[in-house]
């Protein structure tokens, strides 16, 4: 799927280095550096925000993009653009790059800290924790040292359905603090690879 606002939104932010974008929260995630700072969703461009920028779009009544997880709103730090700004080039930049220092400022908080539960690190969830738990993997070290392969082979031996490899994926991504969908057709080999060896 594209979107007219899409295809501006990339044209527009290619002055910037290695601008790309991927699905996120039923839209696309604007990414420089792998770095998401905006959000086209339901064709609006949405800007991240922040402590160093919230105050400013609340002033100009923006609002922020909300979406429905398992039927409860989830309210986003993305608030949507006033189209004027479309015009307004010089502004929309100004805010469009303070939004992706935030998010770079984000990323590398999050580089630093490291999650207490298994729920907390990227691409898994409180579901997943419990699955985990389950097969004796109830930490993070835990889930570092047996590996994402053995991780995924200790899910499928407990469960009597065959699971997504895209769990597998997840599960690599969590161990190395990134987004499933960044994990290499290389390093997908290699797991699958692994897998086969220990079936």
């Amino acid at each position: 799927m594209n979107t007219p606002t899409l295809k501006n939104t990339l044209k527009f932010f290619e002055c910037l280095d290695s601008v790309t974008s991927r699905s996120m929260f039923g839209g696309f995630g604007i990414f420089c550096d792998q770095a998401m700072f905006a959000l086209v969703v339901n064709n609006h461009l949405h800007l991240r925000a922040g402590q160093k920028n919230e105050a400013d779009f609340k002033r100009l009544y923006m609002q922020p993009y909300v979406y429905k997880k398992r039927g409860f709103p989830v309210i986003t730090k993305y608030y949507s653009v006033p189209e004027i700004w479309w015009e307004q080039t010089d502004v929309m930049m100004d805010f469009a790059t303070r939004a992706l220092d935030i998010a770079r400022d984000d990323k590398q908080v999050k580089k630093t800290r490291i999650p207490n539960r298994i729920k907390d690190l990227p691409n898994l969830r409180l579901a997943t924790e419990r699955m985990l738990r389950k097969v004796g993997i109830d930490s993070v070290d835990k889930l570092h040292n047996q590996g994402s392969a053995r991780a995924y082979q200790a899910l499928q031996n407990s469960h009597d359905d065959l699971l997504s490899l895209k769990l597998l994926w997840a599960l690599e991504g969590a161990i190395k603090g990134k987004h499933w969908s960044v994990i290499t057709p290389q390093r997908r080999d290699e797991l699958l690879q692994t897998l086969r060896l220990k079936a």
